[in-house]
């Protein structure tokens, strides 16, 4: 079976042909005169037959060229038709999204009632997941990652920049005593995900006040479990402020010393780019967008309440 020419030479050699001209061919695929010119050359070489006739001022197709345009022609559209197939979505009435189990648990659901109303035309699966989704799979729609931003081969688009912050339930901290001695003396609850336990140290010292670590009462995987022990009292730990935001606000948790530190992790929205021209995934990201303020906000609320709150 003789080898096809390169795929690139025929792609000119289509444009150049539709349009009677190298240079709107080259205008056409952003290239220059020259370089539709060696493809031409290339293709012809390889076929061993010419197939334009180059006069003075114009380029015509030959008998041979005008037998092999419609075959390229026609291939290079069903090439067109099956990505475009491929990029559309094949379930435009409904979302599905994977989402950090605590951020999905804690934020995101109690809102989902909101995002039905505006968009009842849509129905939402959500995957709550700690692990990577496969998209090449083909059923997520988007992604809420909770990382560092680095996710290759996938689009990526910031959502929230988190913080981290010492809470405790109010009961257990009396505001007119020295604080970092009754920290000290707490049982420790731990969530074991790497922007948290890697933060222990640093809150350690910016506290100035050792934890004793085998008084450690409880390790999570999810922090929602730690909200739920932190409401609980059973004990002083590390959270961060999108999960603690409104807890703090009404009282339910207090952040008894004023530090806080930026965490290694942010959330990011994460889908293949093709995914982000679906109309579904773009009013969801708008929405999304919008909601998320309420943490901002509460973050900018929170830091100007704690003028002494430093990292």
């Amino acid at each position: 079976m003789k080898r096809l020419p390169p795929l690139k030479a025929l792609h000119a050699f289509r444009y150049a042909a539709e349009a009677q001209s190298f240079k709107v061919a080259a205008q056409q695929l952003n290239v220059t005169q020259a370089a539709i010119s060696q493809q031409i050359k290339t293709l012809e070489e390889q076929l061993d037959v010419k197939l334009f006739q180059r006069l003075t001022r114009e380029v015509v197709l030959t008998p041979e060229g005008m037998k092999l345009l419609p075959y390229v022609s026609k291939a290079f559209m069903t090439l067109e038709e099956g990505v475009m197939d491929l990029a559309q979505d094949p379930n435009p009435n409904r979302l599905t999204l994977s989402a950090l189990p605590s951020f999905a648990g804690r934020w995101l659901v109690p809102r989902l009632g909101q995002y039905q109303q505006q968009m009842p035309d849509v129905a939402l699966n959500l995957l709550p997941s700690i692990d990577l989704i496969n998209f090449e799979r083909g059923e997520p729609d988007l992604a809420i990652r909770f990382g560092r931003g680095e996710y290759p081969g996938l689009t990526v688009k910031p959502l929230l920049k988190e913080y981290l912050l010492p809470v405790c339930h109010p009961s257990l901290i009396d505001l007119e005593q020295p604080i970092p001695p009754q920290l000290a003396e707490l049982p420790l609850l731990a969530d074991d995900c790497p922007d948290i336990d890697d933060a222990w140290s640093e809150f350690q010292r910016l506290i100035g006040t050792p934890f004793r670590h085998e008084s450690t009462q409880l390790h999570v995987t999810d922090a929602a479990m730690l909200v739920e022990a932190l409401l609980c009292g059973q004990g002083f730990g590390i959270l961060r402020f999108s999960l603690a935001y409104d807890l703090l606000e009404r009282g339910q948790l207090v952040c008894p010393v004023p530090i806080y530190l930026s965490s290694a992790f942010d959330y990011y929205l994460v889908a293949p780019e093709a995914h982000f021209q679906r109309p579904k995934v773009k009013r969801f990201e708008s929405w999304l967008s919008e909601e998320i303020k309420v943490i901002e906000e509460s973050w900018c609320r929170f830091s100007r309440m704690h003028p002494a709150l430093a990292q």
